[in-house]
């Protein structure tokens, strides 16, 4: 059986090798290697195509390139990977940070092991992870001044306006030259970004700040 390949990022090597040691214990993962830092990260990626992981989880706290500004980077290069916090921080400033910066899903590390594989399968098989505390946050998080700190980047506003049309997702992936698994990465970021549920939401999002006309 094919595994889902997964990059654990964290700056405590114990502790990485405790999480490494136990995310190969799930049937359907495999930890392709460890890292340090985010910086170490990126040069993995820039080596080879084969260091690329399908799912990363991400420590916040590092030196050198910490895990917002990694999540970032990942998101603006290689959008078809999923990010996943894996912290201690649990101040809602920070998860928010988090994910606007493109992750998909934030646990603690205290997290149970059964928790933990769940919300891998999750981002595996459906692109996102949200706990109840998370999704709480994010609708907290909902103001009159929320709006104007949203920073959608350049392909963000490309696949938010096709998605206006009547174009399926696949469609839409072939429109931009990205893969499907690409585009739902899309989708789901501005799921999040957005705090919208659906496709409905994002066409009323896009409406609503002239980002597309009927």
């Amino acid at each position: 059986m094919t595994k889902y390949s997964v990059v654990v990022v964290d700056d405590h090597t114990l502790l990485s090798q405790a999480i490494q040691t136990m995310v190969n214990t799930f049937e359907k993962f495999e930890v392709l290697y460890t890292c340090k830092n985010g910086q170490e990260l990126v040069e993995q990626f820039t080596s080879s195509s084969e260091n690329i992981p399908d799912i990363v989880l991400m420590d916040i706290n590092m030196p050198i390139l910490n895990g917002i500004e990694t999540t970032e980077w990942i998101h603006k290069n290689h959008s078809e990977v999923n990010v996943m916090a894996l912290s201690v921080e649990d101040d809602d400033k920070t998860v928010l940070k988090m994910l606007k910066a493109g992750a998909i899903g934030y646990l603690l590390k205290d997290t149970e092991k059964a928790v933990l594989e769940k919300a891998l399968i999750e981002i595996a098989e459906n692109g996102f992870y949200h706990s109840k505390n998370v999704t709480n946050l994010l609708m907290k998080s909902i103001s009159g001044n929320a709006e104007e700190e949203i920073v959608l980047k350049e392909k963000e506003v490309i696949f938010l306006k096709l998605a206006c049309t009547e174009l399926t997702y696949k469609e839409i992936a072939d429109r931009m030259c990205l893969s499907p698994k690409t585009i739902d990465g899309y989708r789901n970021c501005l799921f999040i970004k957005l705090n919208v549920k659906n496709r409905v939401g994002l066409v009323m999002y896009a409406i609503k700040n002239k980002i597309y006309t009927p």
